[in-house]
């Protein structure tokens, strides 16, 4: 573990971007971006053009570390090479940020209230490859629909059941068992949800360290005892659907929680924008999801 990135992750001011967009979302970000389906032929070339807008984003000089501490990158996008450079050594080396690697495969069907990860066939190969790729920790995400006590349970031993082996391989996980922000019962799922993290985080190894990615709570500050643990790096939080003035205004008042946003932070850019205005517009998003963040 790069002990600088740790304590930048630890202390710093700032949020981390969400650039993790999958194979399965990756159309609806280009759309937003303003590139149509058929722009594109087949997933290569899908891929190309979610690099361009992604490699775009990050040499922005608005995409600046006095803002962002961390990125979150996509397995595809890690692979991949910006001016010369793998993504991830471009953003510790050339930005000061810290990169993250999305690991999780998608949403199994929803069973008890709840959306666990898919299987993640040859884990362990691909954070070899992260650990070679000098990615910091990593991300997976489930989904709680409904206050139901058992598949809450279900869905925070998946994750830290896999958090684990990925801190046995030298990296930090981000644990992120979303929220639907649409659930009639939603602050229910989140008592629910903190009661089963406290109880894994009892369980972990004394120098195990993780972070949270949460959706923003109900109630405010709701996760402030969770921020004090010792096993946790950081609690950052998921924009989750909100628009990025719903998320920001949201955020602000969760003192200590910071920003994650993915579909928050490219709102407003467009593929047809000269690099003018899509830096204002950039600049714009991270100041505000940055002024959020720090409150």
């Amino acid at each position: 573990m790069n002990t600088k990135q740790l304590e930048r992750i630890r202390t710093g001011k700032g949020f981390i971007a969400a650039l993790d967009q999958s194979g399965g979302s990756t159309p609806k970000a280009l759309l937003q971006y303003g590139i149509e389906e058929n722009s594109y032929s087949n997933e290569d070339e899908m891929y190309e053009l979610v690099h361009e807008m992604r490699t775009r984003i990050i040499k922005s000089p608005a995409f600046d570390s006095r803002y962002i501490l961390g990125a979150i990158l996509f397995e595809n996008t890690m692979d991949r090479w910006i001016d010369g450079q793998l993504t991830a050594d471009y953003l510790w080396e050339k930005k000061g940020i810290v990169p993250f690697l999305k690991v999780d495969k998608g949403l199994a069907e929803m069973q008890d209230g709840v959306q666990l990860m898919k299987p993640i066939p040859d884990l362990n190969d691909l954070l070899k490859r992260a650990v070679k790729r000098n990615i910091f920790g990593t991300k997976m995400r489930s989904i709680i629909k409904e206050a139901n006590a058992a598949g809450i349970k279900k869905v925070v031993e998946q994750q830290f059941a896999i958090g684990k082996q990925i801190i046995e391989m030298g990296l930090v996980p981000i644990i992120e068992p979303e929220v639907d922000i649409y659930s009639a019962d939603k602050s229910a799922s989140e008592r629910w949800l903190k009661d089963e993290i406290s109880t894994q985080l009892s369980n972990l190894h004394k120098d195990a360290k993780i972070m949270l990615k949460l959706s923003i709570p109900t109630e405010d500050n709701f996760y402030s005892d969770l921020m004090e643990d010792p096993h946790v790096v950081r609690i950052v939080a998921l924009s989750g659907g909100y628009t990025q003035a719903e998320a920001n205004e949201k955020l602000a008042h969760n003192h200590g929680l910071i920003a994650s946003f993915s579909r928050a932070l490219s709102q407003g850019l467009a593929a047809g924008q000269t690099d003018d205005e899509f830096n204002t517009m950039l600049s714009k998003s991270i100041q505000d999801i940055y002024e959020a963040s720090i409150k």
